[in-house]
């Protein structure tokens, strides 16, 4: 609709400031479907070793939470956006677990830092897409994962998506940007290096996504 890429992630700051204090409750109202993903997600990482862990658009933890009671000596880190999320994740005082501020088109960590980098409902918030792709690409240590998941659907009910349901959720305040089909995930990730082990679209337009450095 004729937003910078700013204005999109201002949206997103303004609507997940709001959701901070409810978003791990149980009147989170629509981020309740992000529970659906968190055992795919715990599924994936119980298929190869890892040390460090980066959470891109942790929000105000859950997953991490979940990660750190079953493992607390791991090396987690959540990254978000909106500073609000991040203040209710450091609240947790969970020891060892970095939280930070930032922005996960250019992930501020040097190159080769996580063994593995997890991303769940967060991506269709990112204005520029194939910075983030890149962004991993650059953080992930040689054979590094990631594990991707968001919305897709087929391309009548994606168009749908993008040009009426998105476009009105902004209308009333949320950042979201837009959602891709599987050829696009698949191009974001050739043109940043990164090797597609598998990517497959599931029940309630999720999409899921594990690729490789």
């Amino acid at each position: 609709m004729g937003r910078t890429a700013q204005e999109y992630k201002d949206l997103t700051i303004k609507e997940f400031t709001k959701a901070a204090s409810i978003y791990e409750s149980d009147k989170a109202g629509i981020y309740e479907m992000c529970k659906d993903d968190y055992p795919y997600i715990a599924g994936e990482l119980e298929k190869e070793e890892y040390n460090d862990l980066l959470d891109c658009g942790c929000g105000t933890g859950p997953m991490i939470s979940l990660l750190y009671e079953k493992n607390p000596k791991k090396h987690y880190t959540g990254l978000d956006l909106t500073p609000k999320m991040i203040e209710v994740g450091k609240s947790k005082n969970l020891k060892g677990v970095d939280w930070i501020v930032g922005d996960c088109e250019n992930l501020p960590f040097p190159e080769n830092s996580f063994d593995v980098i997890i991303c769940s409902n967060s991506f269709h918030h990112y204005p520029n897409p194939q910075r983030f792709f890149n962004s991993v690409k650059k953080v992930l240590r040689p054979g590094g994962r990631l594990i991707l998941q968001d919305y897709t659907a087929n391309k009548v009910v994606l168009w749908l998506m993008n040009h009426t349901e998105m476009p009105l959720a902004n209308l009333i305040g949320h950042g979201d940007v837009k959602a891709y089909t599987l050829e696009e995930i698949r191009e974001f990730c050739h043109n940043a290096g990164l090797k597609i082990k598998s990517l497959s679209a599931e029940k309630k337009f999720r999409m899921h996504l594990v690729a490789k450095k």
